[in-house]
Protein backbone atom coordinates (compact mmCIF):
# COMPACT_ATOMS: atom_id res chain seq x y z
CA UNK A 1 0.00 0.00 0.00
CA UNK A 2 1.16 3.53 -0.64
CA UNK A 3 3.05 5.04 2.28
CA UNK A 4 0.83 8.12 2.06
CA UNK A 5 -2.35 6.06 2.40
CA UNK A 6 -0.81 4.06 5.24
CA UNK A 7 0.23 7.19 7.17
CA UNK A 8 -3.15 8.82 6.61
CA UNK A 9 -4.98 5.66 7.74
CA UNK A 10 -2.88 5.61 10.91
CA UNK A 11 -3.63 9.28 11.63
CA UNK A 12 -7.35 8.73 11.05
CA UNK A 13 -7.30 5.69 13.36
CA UNK A 14 -5.58 7.76 16.05
CA UNK A 15 -8.42 10.29 15.89
CA UNK A 16 -11.05 7.75 16.97
CA UNK A 17 -12.52 8.68 20.34
CA UNK A 18 -11.45 5.30 21.74
CA UNK A 19 -7.86 6.17 20.80
CA UNK A 20 -7.94 9.59 22.44
CA UNK A 21 -9.22 11.68 19.54
CA UNK A 22 -10.52 15.06 20.68
CA UNK A 23 -13.58 16.41 18.81
CA UNK A 24 -12.74 19.93 19.98
CA UNK A 25 -9.35 19.96 18.26
CA UNK A 26 -9.70 17.42 15.43
CA UNK A 27 -12.06 17.52 12.46
CA UNK A 28 -11.78 13.74 12.07
CA UNK A 29 -12.52 13.13 15.76
CA UNK A 30 -15.52 15.45 15.44
CA UNK A 31 -16.86 13.36 12.54
CA UNK A 32 -16.31 10.17 14.54
CA UNK A 33 -18.15 11.70 17.49
CA UNK A 34 -21.14 12.57 15.29
CA UNK A 35 -21.37 8.98 14.02
CA UNK A 36 -22.21 7.18 10.81
CA UNK A 37 -24.79 9.62 9.48
CA UNK A 38 -22.42 12.60 9.64
CA UNK A 39 -19.63 10.65 7.96
CA UNK A 40 -21.91 9.29 5.25
CA UNK A 41 -23.45 12.71 4.62
CA UNK A 42 -19.98 14.15 4.11
CA UNK A 43 -19.10 11.38 1.66
CA UNK A 44 -22.28 12.14 -0.28
CA UNK A 45 -21.36 15.82 -0.42
CA UNK A 46 -17.83 15.06 -1.58
CA UNK A 47 -19.07 12.58 -4.20
CA UNK A 48 -21.42 15.21 -5.61
CA UNK A 49 -18.64 17.80 -5.64
CA UNK A 50 -16.38 15.34 -7.46
CA UNK A 51 -19.03 14.72 -10.12
CA UNK A 52 -19.61 18.45 -10.57
CA UNK A 53 -15.87 19.13 -10.83
CA UNK A 54 -15.57 16.45 -13.52
CA UNK A 55 -18.47 17.97 -15.47
CA UNK A 56 -16.90 21.44 -15.19
CA UNK A 57 -13.52 20.06 -16.31
CA UNK A 58 -15.11 18.84 -19.53
CA UNK A 59 -16.26 22.40 -20.22
CA UNK A 60 -13.26 24.46 -19.10
CA UNK A 61 -10.44 21.90 -19.33
CA UNK A 62 -9.27 22.57 -15.75
CA UNK A 63 -8.88 19.19 -14.05
CA UNK A 64 -7.35 20.58 -10.85
CA UNK A 65 -10.75 20.68 -9.11
CA UNK A 66 -11.34 17.04 -10.06
CA UNK A 67 -8.11 16.18 -8.27
CA UNK A 68 -8.97 18.25 -5.17
CA UNK A 69 -12.49 16.89 -4.87
CA UNK A 70 -11.39 13.31 -5.48
CA UNK A 71 -8.80 13.70 -2.71
CA UNK A 72 -11.56 14.95 -0.39
CA UNK A 73 -13.74 11.99 -1.38
CA UNK A 74 -10.95 9.50 -0.72
CA UNK A 75 -10.15 11.15 2.61
CA UNK A 76 -13.73 10.97 3.84
CA UNK A 77 -14.07 7.42 2.50
CA UNK A 78 -11.04 6.49 4.60
CA UNK A 79 -12.80 7.91 7.66
CA UNK A 80 -15.80 5.72 6.85
CA UNK A 81 -13.56 2.68 6.43
CA UNK A 82 -12.02 3.34 9.85
CA UNK A 83 -15.50 3.75 11.34
CA UNK A 84 -16.18 0.16 10.24
CA UNK A 85 -12.71 -1.07 11.28
CA UNK A 86 -11.61 -1.45 7.68
CA UNK A 87 -8.43 -0.15 6.05
CA UNK A 88 -7.34 1.05 2.63
CA UNK A 89 -5.45 -2.25 2.38
CA UNK A 90 -8.77 -4.09 2.67
CA UNK A 91 -10.01 -2.13 -0.35
CA UNK A 92 -6.81 -2.86 -2.26
CA UNK A 93 -7.18 -6.56 -1.43
CA UNK A 94 -10.73 -6.51 -2.78
CA UNK A 95 -9.57 -4.80 -5.97
CA UNK A 96 -6.82 -7.42 -6.34
CA UNK A 97 -9.40 -10.16 -5.87
CA UNK A 98 -11.45 -8.68 -8.70
CA UNK A 99 -8.47 -8.27 -11.01
CA UNK A 100 -8.98 -10.24 -14.17
CA UNK A 101 -12.75 -10.50 -13.70
CA UNK A 102 -14.95 -8.67 -16.12
CA UNK A 103 -17.28 -6.19 -14.47
CA UNK A 104 -20.25 -8.19 -15.72
CA UNK A 105 -18.86 -11.43 -14.28
CA UNK A 106 -17.99 -9.80 -10.95
CA UNK A 107 -21.49 -8.32 -10.61
CA UNK A 108 -23.05 -11.72 -11.40
CA UNK A 109 -20.85 -13.31 -8.72
CA UNK A 110 -22.02 -10.73 -6.16
CA UNK A 111 -25.65 -11.52 -6.98
CA UNK A 112 -24.97 -15.24 -6.63
CA UNK A 113 -23.28 -14.75 -3.25
CA UNK A 114 -26.13 -12.50 -2.05
CA UNK A 115 -28.66 -15.13 -3.11
CA UNK A 116 -26.74 -17.86 -1.26
CA UNK A 117 -26.60 -15.72 1.89
CA UNK A 118 -30.34 -15.06 1.65
CA UNK A 119 -31.10 -18.76 1.20
CA UNK A 120 -28.91 -19.64 4.19
CA UNK A 121 -30.70 -17.05 6.34
CA UNK A 122 -34.10 -18.38 5.23
CA UNK A 123 -33.03 -21.94 6.04
CA UNK A 124 -31.86 -20.91 9.52
CA UNK A 125 -35.10 -19.00 10.13
CA UNK A 126 -37.20 -21.98 9.03
CA UNK A 127 -35.37 -24.26 11.50
CA UNK A 128 -36.27 -22.01 14.46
Amino acid sequence: MSETLQRLAEIIESRKLANGGNPETSYVARLFSKGDDAILKKIGEEATETVMAAKDARVDGDVSHVLYECADLWFHSMIMLAQFNLTPQDVLNELARREGLSGIEEKANRKLIAREIEETAETKAAKK
